[in-house]
């Protein structure tokens, strides 16, 4: 179908398609190319009825067909290459042939990656809404209205001279170092009560709801990261602060002092900022933790860090069933 077929099969007008279709992340196409099927006008008319519905208005729809876009473009990408290299490895192919196999079976897949993805996506929501849910009862009456919404802590674990290592592997190296990366910090994270906001190449940013709970995730990232041969040494952050959650990131001021702690930890260890650092100390698991200062760091867009490095006390070191991941 043309894109003027498909609107009048939607029922909508052309800009609409225009609009409908940059949202979902695709280039322009001319009104006369045969791009479209009736499955797209399905889709157009279904968002039609939603806005016409009331219950969302045109920036909230553009907005969630963004956030579907996005996820699944990565998404798509992510199982087509663990496809190729699961075809590679266990037939011994290599990259272009794979590749070709994959992409005359891929269609065979459809059903149960639908299925799990639907599956997927029901369990993110439940879980997401206990998680407000719980906010929001501790949540005070009290609140400042120009205050960031969410108090969170946060941090940052980086590879330490990842792009010269990356420069002396082959591609199925680096592809592994990469995914043992990536891998392992989400099993820690996720295992501990943490979420990850996002991965950035040689870095993953994560989440929690406390400080406890931070500290608990990034010793034991540094652990099980440390702990790889695979994998070039790590340093990491973590601070508290408040943040505004958008397109699936945050925002905030402090999550730039924990990308800037990241900046300056020496391999191995762990940064904290002061406030940070005095939120640990006097929380329930305070005494868990060394908090021992380092010298001041002037810091480009911040002004001077007075850095707090985080250790766990030899007391609870491999004895803390919370810091322990299978």
């Amino acid at each position: 179908m043309t894109m003027e077929s498909v609107a009048e099969a939607a029922g909508v007008s052309i800009h609409f398609v225009r609009t409908f279709w940059r949202a979902m992340g695709f280039p322009n196409v001319a009104e006369d190319d045969v791009v479209f099927t009736m499955r797209d006008a399905d889709a157009m008319r279904a968002w039609r009825d939603l806005l016409r519905s009331g219950h969302v208005d045109e920036r909230t729809a553009v907005s969630l067909l963004r956030a579907e876009s996005q996820i699944t473009d990565r998404l798509v990408l992510w199982q087509v290459e663990a496809m190729v290299d699961d075809v590679a490895r266990r037939f011994d192919l290599d990259d272009t042939s794979a590749r070709l196999v994959v992409l005359d079976r891929i269609s065979d897949h459809n059903e149960v990656l639908l299925d799990q993805l639907a599956y997927s996506w029901k369990r993110q929501l439940a879980a997401l809404a206990r998680r407000i849910d719980q906010e929001m009862s501790r949540r005070a009456e009290t609140e400042v209205d120009d205050e960031l919404p969410l108090e969170r802590s946060l941090g940052f674990v980086d590879m330490v001279s990842y792009t010269s290592r990356a420069r002396e592997l082959g591609v199925t190296q680096l592809s592994e170092l990469v995914q043992a990366f990536e891998f392992t910090a989400r099993d820690v994270i996720t295992t501990l009560g943490g979420r990850i906001v996002k991965t950035i190449g040689d870095a993953v940013l994560y989440i929690a709801d406390d400080i406890e709970t931070g500290a608990r995730i990034v010793l034991g990232l540094l652990a099980a990261l440390n702990a790889d041969p695979r994998l070039p040494p790590v340093r990491a952050s973590l601070v508290i602060g408040r943040v505004v959650s958008h397109s699936g990131d945050i925002f905030g001021p402090v999550v730039n002092v924990a990308s800037r702690l990241t900046d300056i930890a020496r391999p191995g260890t762990v940064l904290m900022d002061e406030a940070s650092a005095e939120a640990l100390r006097i929380s329930s698991e305070g005494y868990r933790y060394d908090l021992t200062p380092r010298p001041v760091e002037p810091v480009p867009g911040i002004g001077k860090l007075k850095p707090i490095e985080l250790r766990l006390r030899s007391k609870y070191d491999g004895h803390d069933e919370d810091l322990t991941v299978s």
